[in-house]
């Protein structure tokens, strides 16, 4: 295995870096480390933040010193077991089809994929929420089909409408909040992967897969409906 690298970010946080690639037994470690942390509940950690290959600790450094905290950090991954965790596979209605799709036309010609492929591709697997950043919920999810490696956007497109389904750079995700991107948005899904008023906020949790189901533009307001009543939509069954 690749040796922990221990990069400061500012006085406060330090990021353990795992590794340079996406991968799921990387991955794996990352939250075996992070699991290990917070049960050991060491005094002057604040808070940690998985990513695909990283954990950033924030810490507070007149209670628990660099020092002291990679020796903890150290001992912890030693110890720790990437197991089985217990995780589920969802499954996530989508729109593929206009006005939800917008993109999907273009970068399926990109592709050299009918856009019917292009579909058949992206709800064929069973896509693994690697983390979620640089937005309140924005899921990023790994596994995608090697077919379906985009390129970014040379430029941003427009705003997104929110729940966008998108794929770039050999991933896809989801996007709860309208925002500019270089990902090409090929559907939408009713449900709401972040929903800050719900409880649990966060619907699918970090190493569970989603499965992406195509429905069509009626079903989908349909559905929006009963998601507006507060309802979730997804299906969810334990891994097996």
């Amino acid at each position: 295995m690749v040796p922990l690298r221990f990069l400061d970010s500012g006085e406060t946080m330090l990021v353990v870096e795992f590794g340079s690639t996406i991968d799921v037994m990387l991955n794996e470690r990352v939250l075996a480390l992070d699991a290990a942390l917070a049960g050991a509940a060491l005094p002057g950690v604040i808070e940690t933040t998985p990513t695909f290959r990283s954990l950033a600790v924030h810490y507070e450094p007149l209670v628990l010193d660099r020092a002291r905290l990679v020796d903890h950090i150290l001992e912890l991954e030693r110890l720790a077991e990437v197991t089985e965790r217990p995780a589920r596979t969802w499954t996530f209605p989508c729109c593929y089809t206009l006005p939800h799709g917008e993109d999907l036309a273009e970068v399926a010609a990109r592709l050299a994929l009918t856009p019917e492929r292009l579909v058949e591709l992206h709800t064929g697997r069973a896509l693994r929420v690697h983390m979620y950043g640089f937005s309140p919920g924005f899921a990023y999810l790994g596994g995608l089909a090697p077919e379906l490696a985009a390129s970014r956007r040379a430029h941003p497109r427009a705003p997104h409408p929110s729940d966008a389904v998108m794929i770039a750079g050999g991933m896809s995700a989801v996007a709860p909040l309208p925002m500019p991107t270089g990902w090409w948005v090929i559907g939408r899904t009713p449900e709401k992967v972040f929903a800050p008023v719900r409880d649990p906020a966060f619907l699918v949790a970090v190493g569970d897969d989603i499965r992406f189901e195509a429905i069509d533009a009626g079903t989908f307001e349909a559905l929006a409906a009963r998601v507006a009543a507060g309802e979730v939509v997804a299906r969810v069954e334990a891994k097996r």
